[in-house]
């Protein structure tokens, strides 16, 4: 190209921008130092861009051990391997079961410490262990109407299921937050995703404590017949 000492030499239609073209493709091709280095450096610039619009794309994968629950001194505690091969919609089943669960035992636990000595329900004459309080009331004959409340609000978590038909079965979809019932009325929910982690770890925790009390209750009940003071 610099041996071209006379315009007129070009072929006719060849303009100035074709040859300024070339000029810069021959560089490149030649490791011309300066063009590359400029492009390079033109291309690198983009790079951060570029790159924040891959992450931005890509959806975070989800991992067990993210999940509130993990806490000292067991850490991630799983000898049977329930999470080895487990999807995600099948860990948000567990843990939607084990919140449920502990829920439960939560109430269950206060209940049975609380209404062996205070009992002003149905004239105060149901003065008997816990265990079989419940045999005790009016509600023991009317026990299927119970049965079927309690079915109404058990009805509403079927909807976080994914389909059966055609999916993954007892699973719950991944946009489904574990436990959230859409019920805070004191307003006790952190906006923070960190406090709201430690929350939830320590629910976790107090209902599985419940879980295993309200099984020792019962079992003390059931094997001396008698309240539990």
């Amino acid at each position: 190209l610099g041996s071209v000492q006379n315009m007129s030499l070009l072929p006719s239609g060849f303009a100035p921008t074709n040859l300024l073209s070339l000029a810069l493709m021959a560089q490149l091709v030649s490791g011309f130092e300066p063009t590359s280095t400029f492009l390079q450096s033109r291309v690198f610039s983009f790079s951060p861009l570029m790159q924040e619009a891959a992450e931005a794309e890509v959806p975070p994968t989800f991992s067990v051990r993210d999940l509130p629950g993990i806490s000292a001194p067991l850490g991630f505690f799983d000898p049977l391997n329930f999470c080895g091969e487990a999807s995600e919609g099948k860990m948000k089943f567990y843990r939607e079961v084990e919140l449920k669960h502990g829920r439960v035992a939560m109430l269950a636990s206060l209940g049975f410490l609380v209404g062996e000595q205070f009992h002003p329900l149905f004239g105060g004459d149901v003065d008997v262990p816990s265990y079989i309080a419940f045999q005790e009331t009016p509600l023991q004959t009317f026990w299927p109407v119970v049965a079927l409340l309690i079915s109404v609000f058990e009805v509403f978590s079927v909807f976080s299921f994914n389909s059966p038909f055609g999916g993954e079965r007892w699973s719950i979809r991944s946009d489904y937050e574990n436990g959230n019932l859409g019920f805070d009325p004191l307003g006790l929910r952190p906006s923070d995703p960190v406090e709201f982690k430690d929350l939830a770890t320590k629910e976790l925790n107090n209902g599985r404590l419940a879980m295993f009390g309200i099984a020792g209750m019962v079992g003390q009940e059931l094997a001396t017949g008698e309240k539990l003071f």
